[in-house]
């Protein structure tokens, strides 16, 4: 279905009417396990012989439906679903890892990914090195003969920051290194990072692909493109696989082998996953998600807009803003909005935030994004807290600043409740 535009793609990629019962929409298959046909049909479902469905745990129906409309919408060649956006971003990593083999990431990611490759993924032997990703040179200087991928954000949280997804893939195109880009908060809508050289494109699918707050997910969505056996250091994917009798996952299955190591070893050892409840509420989050992702944009370039020029604020990174520093990157990198999740200071420092968090009425304070409510959180206090301030500072998330996701309300009943709350977080 690739020929489909977006409008298109997001609401039939994956779908086909039930050849059971003619159901339209996809049914929630909800079961542990699958029929074989035969003893043979098992071995081959076994050996990778033949594509199916074994048990929940590795592949589902309805999950499989989900896989195959993001890779659709992301223009990748396979796609596997997990538990969490947390989840996908370990999931990623996985095949690519070892003992004593690092991560180039940027400084500028979401707090919980920052601990996750500080301090969690140590437990596996890896490590991360975390660089300013504006600075091509450190990012150059910082890949050594350990590293074995390099990690960004398409548009950060909290700041909303947006990288030069091309200039990045060039420096990993250099060392021979896949680029893995979350593209949560700009959704493919806004941003394609497979099309700007990113190898794999990770999701919290818990944020705008789902859109509602229901359900937590993941995804990663390979773009088939990459060359595992070129270097040697990708093992898992381009040498014998001791639990598939020797198999060699890359010159058995090509531009797939990503996908479906990730799917026979990955989801079969790691277990993270997605629940086929959870796939359905992001399939029907989904087929909005265009319309959405217009308003929301739409939203935030009005707030931030109105934010700037209020004296009671510092400043404002919304990177549609003209004033941004990131500004010029819109039009290259996310060529239909800025997205709509972003920061800004409140005179007052610390406590001024926490005052205008308690009398905001509107926004939700809630530790989320991506909702069709807008939402507030002060990320130095809750997300981030786990940081020191100057990882604060250099993840967009510093004290004096508050984040806002931006939902798609009418844009003058936002500014009203932010109105008042300023007022009352200053007075």
């Amino acid at each position: 279905m690739t020929d489909y535009a977006f409008d298109t793609l997001q609401i039939h990629a994956g779908a086909a009417p039930d050849p059971a019962t003619g159901a339209r929409q996809v049914p929630i298959y909800q079961t542990t396990a699958y029929v074989f046909r035969d003893a043979d049909h098992a071995a081959k479902l076994f050996n990778l012989q033949e594509v199916g469905y074994i048990y929940s745990r590795l592949t589902n129906p309805t999950v499989s439906a989900l896989a195959s409309r993001v890779a659709a919408l992301e223009g990748g060649a396979g796609a596997v679903c997990c538990s969490s956006g947390h989840a996908a971003q370990i999931m990623a990593l996985f095949p690519l890892m070892g003992p004593g083999c690092n991560v180039v990431a940027s400084t500028r990611l979401y707090g919980g990914t920052i601990q996750q490759f500080s301090n969690t993924i140590r437990k596996f032997g890896w490590s991360a090195k975390f660089v300013d990703f504006d600075d091509l040179k450190a990012l150059e200087a910082a890949v050594d003969g350990n590293t074995r991928a390099i990690f960004c954000e398409s548009i950060s949280n909290p700041g909303g920051y947006i990288t030069d997804l091309p200039a990045v893939s060039a420096v990993a195109d250099k060392a021979g290194l896949p680029l893995i880009v979350d593209n949560t908060l700009a959704t493919p809508y806004l941003c394609r990072p497979i099309e700007q050289g990113a190898t794999l494109v990770v999701h919290s699918a818990t944020k705008y692909l789902t859109g509602n707050g229901t359900v937590t997910g993941g995804v990663i969505v390979d773009s088939g493109t990459f060359d595992w056996s070129a270097s040697g250091k990708f093992p898992s994917l381009a040498a014998p696989e001791p639990a598939y009798h020797g198999l060699n996952f890359h010159v058995a299955l090509g531009a797939m082998a990503f996908t479906f190591h990730s799917i026979a070893v990955g989801l079969r050892d790691l277990g993270m996953t997605m629940n086929p409840q959870g796939a359905h509420y992001t399939l029907l989050g989904i087929e909005t998600l265009s319309l959405r992702m217009q308003r929301h944009v739409e939203n935030a370039q009005k707030v931030a807009a109105w934010l700037e020029q209020d004296p009671r604020v510092e400043f404002v990174t919304y990177a549609g803003l003209p004033s941004s520093p990131w500004y010029g990157r819109v039009a290259k990198v996310t060529p239909k909005g800025a997205g709509a999740i972003f920061t800004f200071a409140v005179r007052g420092g610390y406590d001024a935030c926490v005052k205008l968090v308690d009398n905001l009425k509107l926004f939700s304070h809630v530790a989320n994004l991506g909702d069709t409510r807008s939402l507030v959180i002060h990320s130095a206090s809750t997300t981030h807290r786990q940081l020191t301030e100057a990882q604060q500072v250099a993840a967009g998330a510093a004290p004096n600043v508050v984040r806002l996701s931006i939902g798609i309300e009418d844009a003058a009943d936002l500014i009203a409740d932010l109105d008042q709350a300023l007022a009352a977080a200053t007075a």
